[in-house]
């Protein structure tokens, strides 16, 4: 027998064994695929703890030990906002794992963790906008009470000395604040999508192929 004849013998009972595949066959394929991606899911549910983690323990260090009071408020704040998000980040888990181990149809499960992680990107990238301005205002108060209690921040004086002219300083702070809200945004995007969107687009795969 030749080569192209043995090739083709063999495909040919490659599709053969493919065509006999039962339904429930089938679906045991598809859930092998549905806990790959909800494993996938968890693990970036975990990174994002651990950094988020990470990122406590770097504002809960500044908050404790800076020498400025008004950079003590500002981290502190964030170190408690910190907290709260790495509780919606482990209720989020509770919650795929629990939906992931019930007797529930498979296809239900599947939308409401869609539904869900859907869901908290769109909020997450939400709250990260409005973080911006908040900040920003919440920083200025900060230095205008620095400011007033005649404490001088080195960095911030560098750059006050710059901006001679109340008309310099706004157009400075718009720039800046439009230029950090476009690069927040896009990170944020690109962030969400790297640990999330994959993963949602392949769920609503899944779930059109259990249709």
């Amino acid at each position: 027998m030749e080569l192209d004849e043995l090739k083709l013998l063999l495909n040919q009972k490659i599709d053969d064994s493919r065509g006999l595949k039962t339904p429930l066959d089938i679906a045991i394929l598809l859930k092998k695929k549905t806990q790959s991606i909800i494993h996938k899911l968890k693990k970036s549910l975990w990174i994002e703890i651990i950094f988020s983690l990470v990122i406590f323990l770097l504002f809960g260090y500044i908050g404790l030990f800076s020498k400025y009071t008004s950079l003590q408020i500002y981290f502190s704040v964030f170190t408690i906002l910190c907290v709260v998000f790495m509780l919606v980040l482990l209720y989020l888990l509770q919650k795929i794992n629990k939906l992931s181990n019930t007797n529930m149809p498979i296809k239900q499960n599947l939308i409401s963790i869609h539904s869900i992680i859907k869901e908290f990107t769109k909020r997450y990238l939400q709250f990260t906008l409005s973080l911006i301005p908040i900040c920003l205002l919440f920083s200025g108060y900060l230095g205008y009470q620095d400011a007033k209690n005649g404490v001088v921040i080195d960095e911030l004086d560098t750059i006050s000395n710059k901006l001679t002219s109340p008309t310099k300083l706004i157009v400075f702070l718009v720039a800046y604040l439009l230029a950090l809200s476009v690069g927040v945004y896009y990170f944020t995007k690109w962030y969400l999508k790297k640990l999330y969107g994959k993963y949602l687009i392949q769920l609503q795969d899944c779930i059109n192929e259990l249709d």
